[in-house]
């Protein structure tokens, strides 16, 4: 199963899980499966994100879409997100 483990600094947590959140139909028709967050225990602002997707095309897509830069944006991501393809075996 393909993953996508996405690393990045927000401005403010709680601004940033609104948007997150608000776009969730977005990322499941985009092809998510699942999802789970983590925070920096020294950075509270600092996240790393685990996506499962229906397949790695889907994944590497939605990765480079506008519409989750925009979101990105909206949501106060600080510079560009480190974005790492995995496949589970």
């Amino acid at each position: 199963m393909p993953h996508m483990l996405v690393s990045h600094k927000v401005e403010d947590f709680a601004k940033w899980k609104g948007v997150f959140d608000s776009v969730e139909a977005m990322r499941r028709e985009a092809g998510e499966k699942s999802n789970t967050l983590f925070r920096d225990a020294d950075d509270p602002n600092a996240i790393t994100a685990l996506f499962e997707w229906d397949s790695l095309e889907n994944a590497q897509e939605y990765a480079g879409s506008a519409r989750l830069k925009s979101a990105m944006q909206e949501a106060g991501v600080t510079g560009p997100p480190q974005i790492t393809f995995l496949n589970a075996h």
